[in-house]
């Protein structure tokens, strides 16, 4: 029972907004890496695919899980993941598929930054525990990434740019319209790119795979809906309309749950992959912030 206080408080503050008072340029650099790691997230769902997750294949997660057993880090790890990970890979990739699309979609968007870092630290040490003694891996990657993620949870990371500082009671009009505008160009790029073909069931989207640096795939259905929720959000941004915020939240939800329900299964209308999922949920959840109280999302007259 002593301890209840503590448990207490420790949830409420990783819960709290990261947002606290801190120079601005300490805010600026927490900020940088928040974004650095919400990108590499967002990057890395792409390959976690359903239903098997690369079993049949031994490709994708599977592939990379089964590294634990044949190159051990940790033995008891290891028994863990041989006796009830890979044997039960379905279930276990769609765990890993919603845990990588919270962190990028929580990291880019700056909403609930610590729950976040938290979640990203033991996320790290999961893969460094599969992966570090794998061959041509580099242990200090793991390492670095658990870094990263113990700065962010200790840092005002959500104190600009961030859902986290519109929780905090800043105004959220400049973060939706960032975002709003991010959209819109994302989804016209598509629509360009994908006029050869147009219901491709894998579209053109802004993609360096040589960078390792990826905002989503869409075909030109989906680059379409991508601007229909990027010009919602800014006239919700730009007028202070609750309602508009909330069509673009919910517009944002719906195609990137069609995604996730389509992806593996069979050609996914938008033409996207689990990255253009998350990232049109962080449209969503950006737009949920603007939809807010009219005091948070639009200075007062």
């Amino acid at each position: 029972m002593a301890t209840a206080p503590g448990v207490k408080n420790l949830v409420r503050w990783l819960f709290a907004p990261a947002a606290d008072d801190v120079p601005r340029p300490q805010a600026a650099a927490a900020v940088f890496l928040r974004i650095l790691l919400g990108l590499m997230w967002l990057y890395n769902v792409e390959w976690k695919r359903p239903p098997d997750f690369g079993e049949q294949s031994d490709s994708g997660l599977y592939h990379f899980t089964s590294f634990a057993v044949g190159h051990p880090v940790l033995p008891p790890f290891s028994w863990v993941v041989e006796h009830l990970v890979l044997p039960h890979i379905e279930v276990f990739g769609w765990a890993v598929l919603i845990v990588e699309t919270a962190l990028a979609v929580m990291l880019l968007t700056g909403a609930w930054v610590r729950v976040a870092a938290a979640l990203g630290v033991a996320q790290s040490l999961a893969i460094g525990l599969s992966v570090a003694f794998a061959p041509h891996e580099w242990p200090w990657s793991y390492w670095l990434m658990i870094g990263a993620h113990v700065v962010i949870l200790f840092s005002s990371a959500g104190r600009m740019f961030a859902v986290d500082a519109v929780r905090s009671g800043l105004p959220a009009r400049r973060l939706g319209q960032i975002w709003g505008a991010l959209a819109v160009v994302v989804g016209a790029y598509s629509v360009v790119r994908s006029a050869g073909d147009p219901l491709d069931s894998r579209g053109p989207g802004l993609v360096s795979s040589d960078l390792s640096l990826s905002l989503g795939e869409y075909n030109l259905a989906g680059g379409v809906v991508l601007m229909l929720v990027g010009g919602l959000l800014l006239a919700a941004a730009r007028s202070g309309t609750a309602l508009l915020g909330r069509a673009a939240a919910a517009v944002g939800l719906v195609a990137a749950l069609s995604l996730f329900a389509q992806i593996g299964f069979t050609d996914p209308f938008l033409g996207g992959t689990a990255t253009s999922a998350a990232f049109l949920l962080s449209t969503a959840v950006v737009a949920w912030a603007v939809a807010g109280p009219r005091d948070r999302s639009s200075p007062r007259n």
